[in-house]
């Protein structure tokens, strides 16, 4: 028996949008799959743009005096923004295992391979940090300082030279200049004394014996290739000035020539110029048609 032709068409209907029905659910899954992929896209993306600026890094602690072993108890990781990684960083307890300090570490402080070295019987390359070249140098002013520095110290470093500033009659004039070369550099010696007690000088230590400190005014720094460059050129031309540091003042400030006239301007600075008077009223005044207004001081 036919069905009639009115409910033919209702059940074709009914097909059509089963069927319509069954292809926007589809396509809706095509598209929350899709969705669902491109989030997961974006969020390994941003993970890996996360990782990529961040480095994981070793920090003290607590504070660690110059002089010992590194005890990886006394260290853990920390995940800081790679501007804020210091040269040198130590990332692996592994690369450090055995080593010595030669400078203080404070707590929070980033372990950096610049204050570490191997332990071996105080000599000078060993307590080298990595990147650094030891420069030895004739300071002026280290008689003065015996007694006062040892290795391990930390000092600024000035140059005093003459400068050529003008010619007068085909002869150069100089000027006497004091240049502050570079500040808080590491000093690895001071004559033989290098600051980490060797065998000889502990078995000395352990029975009450001391030796006389060394006069010598030989002092060994700690500088980069380019720096201890520079050093040897201006140690030939005039002499150098150690100023001793702060153990706990690592800053590194402006700086700028000293010559006599920053002198002069700094014992004897310009008058400033004082302000000038304000004017406590106005008087209008007419010349013919055109009026003019004229301040009034007191």
């Amino acid at each position: 028996m036919r069905l009639p032709i009115q409910l033919q068409k209702q059940q074709i209907i009914l097909i059509i949008g089963i069927g319509l029905a069954l292809i926007a659910i589809f396509m809706i899954k095509v598209y929350l799959d899709e969705q669902n992929r491109a989030a997961k896209l974006r969020a390994k993306q941003e993970l890996e743009a996360i990782q990529a600026n961040q480095t994981p890094v070793l920090i003290a602690k607590k504070d660690i005096a110059q002089g010992v072993v590194i005890d990886p108890d006394w260290l853990e990781a920390k995940i800081v923004p790679n501007s804020r990684v210091e040269g040198g960083a130590v990332k692996s307890v592994d690369r450090i295992s055995g080593m010595l300090t030669v400078a203080p570490i404070s707590r929070g402080e980033q372990i950096t391979l610049d204050k570490l070295s191997f332990k071996r019987s105080g000599d000078l390359a060993s307590i080298t940090p990595v990147g650094k070249r030891a420069i030895t140098i004739v300071s002026d002013n280290a008689s003065s300082l015996v007694g006062m520095i040892k290795g391990g110290d930390y000092v600024d470093v000035i140059a005093l030279v003459n400068i050529p500033i003008q010619v007068v009659q085909g002869k150069p004039v100089t000027q006497l200049t004091s240049i502050p070369l570079f500040q808080n550099v590491l000093i690895l010696a001071v004559g033989q004394e290098t600051g980490t007690a060797s065998p000889a000088m502990e078995q000395l230590a352990r029975y009450g014996k001391q030796t006389a400190p060394d006069s010598s005014s030989l002092i060994t720094l700690a500088l980069s290739p380019k720096e201890a460059g520079l050093l040897s050129f201006v140690q030939e031309q005039g002499k150098i000035r150690l100023v001793l540091r702060s153990p706990t003042d690592a800053k590194v400030e402006p700086t700028q020539l000293a010559t006599w006239d920053t002198l002069f301007q700094y014992v004897m600075p310009p008058a400033q110029k004082t302000d000038e008077p304000k004017p406590v009223s106005f008087i209008e005044v007419y010349h013919g048609l055109q009026k003019e207004r004229v301040p009034v001081y007191k």
